[in-house]
């Protein structure tokens, strides 16, 4: 199994790269994240791979990093989800907006990936809930499920014009700041100052 290529991009196009390693060419599909900073044809690259060994072919995902490619990783459990659509998700969301875009359960911001619906969208949202800690630690607080002060505070920035996603990061953030038992306006002023950043 390939878990690491380094080597001189060789060619690349809309969703795949082929990376020179030796003389031999590994085509990879990868993110558009990906893509953009491997840099121009000629120049050196690392990715991070995962292989998947099909019947008739062997297929390659590249990755810039390893949160990515554990992001990849766990989007492939998901019912649903295959090689293109996990890509077309890791195009769109990075693997930290990723996690808060779950954590929020803002299932338009992961819709926006192309091929991604509504419905395959709430199916992430909803399977990856409870396995925030593998994408990225920091998304897992606030809860905003318990009709607590976090959730609250998300309504009102909600209701204030910002999206879902951007108002739990700054709740979040509001409430590490904060501490445990932060109220309502604690909350809501912290978070704020947050999105004014």
């Amino acid at each position: 199994m390939i878990g690491l290529l380094n080597g001189t991009v060789a060619a690349a196009g809309e969703d795949w790269a082929i990376l020179d390693v030796a003389g031999v060419g590994y085509q990879l599909s990868c993110s558009a994240r990906t893509l953009r900073g491997m840099g121009s044809v000629g120049v050196g690259a690392r990715l991070y791979v995962e292989t998947f060994l099909r019947d008739d072919r062997i297929q390659l995902y590249g990755f810039a990093d390893r949160a990515e490619r554990d992001c990849f990783r766990l989007l492939m459990t998901v019912q649903g989800i295959g090689g293109r659509a996990a890509l077309a998700i890791l195009s769109t969301l990075a693997p930290d907006a990723l996690a808060q875009a779950v954590a929020a359960q803002d299932r338009a911001a992961i819709a926006r990936a192309n091929g991604v619906g509504p419905r395959l969208a709430q199916r992430v949202a909803a399977e990856l809930k409870d396995r925030l800690g593998e994408i990225a630690p920091a998304a897992v607080a606030p809860r905003t499920d318990d009709g607590g002060a976090a959730a609250d505070a998300v309504a009102a920035l909600v209701n204030l014009g910002y999206g879902r996603t951007e108002a739990f990061g700054a709740v979040a953030a509001a409430g590490r700041q904060a501490g445990a038992g932060a109220d309502l306006a604690a909350l809501i002023r912290g978070a704020l100052k947050e999105l004014a950043q």
